[in-house]
């Protein structure tokens, strides 16, 4: 079985994670790492690994994993995608995912590769778990209640903002899908906590929540990757009152993202050129193997 060569591009927490997945999956191998300062001070869990400053410098990639800052994925995905390398990322602001389909589309169409756009776990699993709940209860509410945790976006965010020398912002659940952003900020010298409140909480990361920053000592002293989600749907299926269907999960954050994406990245090998979201893409996909062999052990 020919295997699927996969970089990760980008090497933070869910760069560090998507090797590991990689590691454990046996139907890829990993073409190399590319980050900022390619092999400088290269980490030694990826002495195996070729690590480099650009794409361009490993060989016979299929997909590019983007492990990174979700602002930066659609100028790289298009980067790309010219060279005729499939990508998947964890692209994180919701209000956005259509518009960045509608212009990546375009950039496989032009190329003939596939893109998995939003794959982490929420957008991502969660929102394939979201339209089967729809599908199961068509009319209803949905609520989907994250944390308390760790998020992962929301924190690269902040420590975006002029004055910020390390962040870590928290979510926590008030129920019904309202929830409330705690931001704990490391200063630096000579920056106003006033200032970088204002900044954060005009971010439309945070701009529709409750959100309270703090500024601390040491970001690293309240740290914890865990996370999770709770997914409420309330509805009516048929002409059937009060169907209630609920799914929870408990993570560390960046570990399941990094999962999500080799998923997809298995998949981008099944698709036709396009870009997708993970809704859009068979669930049989996502896992290894030929369809008949999965269907004999799990349906």
């Amino acid at each position: 079985m020919k295997k699927i060569r996969a970089a990760v591009v980008g090497y933070g927490n869910i760069g560090h994670y998507s090797i590991e997945a990689l590691e454990a999956a046996k139907d890829f191998e990993i073409a190399g790492v590319v980050r900022r300062q390619g092999d400088k001070d290269k980490p030694a869990e990826l002495a195996a690994y070729p690590v480099v400053d650009d794409i361009t410098k490993l060989d016979n990639v299929d997909v590019a994993i983007l492990a990174l800052p979700t602002r930066s994925c659609p100028e790289q995905a298009a980067k790309i995608v010219e060279l005729g390398i499939n990508t998947v990322d964890s692209f994180d602001i919701h209000t956005s995912i259509l518009d960045y389909r509608t212009k990546q589309m375009e950039n496989n169409k032009k190329t003939n590769t596939v893109s998995v756009i939003a794959a982490g776990w929420d957008p991502g699993s969660d929102s394939v778990v979201r339209v089967l709940l729809e599908a199961l209860a068509p009319k209803g509410l949905s609520y989907t209640n994250f944390g308390p945790g760790m998020s992962m976006g929301h924190s690269v965010c902040v420590r975006s903002k002029e004055g910020v020398k390390n962040a870590l912002s928290v979510t926590i659940p008030l129920g019904e899908g309202i929830h409330r952003r705690m931001v704990y900020v490391e200063l630096e010298e000579g920056a106003k906590l006033e200032d970088v409140t204002a900044a954060i909480k005009a971010d439309p990361y945070f701009a529709h929540d409750e959100t309270h920053v703090f500024a601390v000592e040491s970001v690293d002293d309240v740290r914890d990757m865990g996370h999770g989600v709770n997914l409420i749907r309330k509805g009516v299926s048929g002409k059937t009152q009060n169907q209630r269907f609920e799914f929870n999960m408990s993570i560390n954050n960046p570990a399941l993202t990094a999962q999500v994406l080799v998923c997809v990245a298995r998949a981008t090998t099944r698709l036709q050129p396009g870009c997708y979201t993970m809704p859009e893409i068979p669930v049989i996909d996502l896992l290894p193997g030929s369809r008949e062999e999965i269907v004999a052990t799990l349906v």
